[in-house]
């Protein structure tokens, strides 16, 4: 018969209160950024029903908004990822009639975003965003705290990158070695 755990009382409901501070502080601080991560996709979830985009949608709106013109290539690098993690974002936002693909006037190899009138006005949206909510969060922060926690989300992107590029290296090089022992 398995067993079950015995109801909570105040006095456990309480010792799991104050779990969360009796961890070591990476422990701590990666709870945090996985319940920003989980506001961010819920919020972004709730903004495709309120604004008909998504947050990385929007997030692509409101930059290629704001340089016309912009190659993907630029696009990607000014978003910290890879082209090809934006291609499906920019094919939906064609499909939607929100970005044009045209080719670059200079360079026909190159295409450059250009918001379409539809993608104008999705992207005067100010409210009911996760923009909106992360400005919210932003007022009345000091500059000093905005270039801490700045310089914090770089390093930890760059130890996750660095980690990811080690990680992906060293399985790269395991499965060059396994196929070289294989008959």
């Amino acid at each position: 018969m398995p067993m079950t755990p015995p109801p909570a009382t105040s006095a456990s409901a309480t010792r799991l209160v104050d779990m969360p501070s009796a961890l070591p502080d990476v422990l701590q601080f990666m709870r945090l950024l996985w319940a920003v991560v989980h506001a961010l996709e819920r919020a972004s979830k709730h903004m495709t029903s309120e604004v008909g985009v998504t947050g990385p949608q929007r997030l692509v709106l409101r930059v290629a908004g704001l340089f016309p013109g912009l190659s993907a290539g630029d696009l990607a690098a000014i978003l910290h990822v890879h082209p090809s993690t934006l291609t499906g974002v920019l094919h939906r936002l064609v499909a939607q009639r929100l970005l044009h693909r045209i080719d670059d006037p200079r360079d026909r190899r190159r295409a450059v975003l250009r918001l379409t009138a539809r993608g104008v006005r999705a992207n005067a949206v100010r409210v009911k965003t996760v923009e909106s909510a992360v400005k919210a969060a932003l007022k009345g922060i000091s500059p000093q705290e905005r270039r801490a926690t700045t310089r914090v989300l770089q390093r930890l992107a760059r130890a996750l990158e660095a980690s990811h590029t080690r990680v992906s290296a060293t399985n790269g090089h395991r499965s060059a070695r396994t196929a070289r022992h294989q008959p």
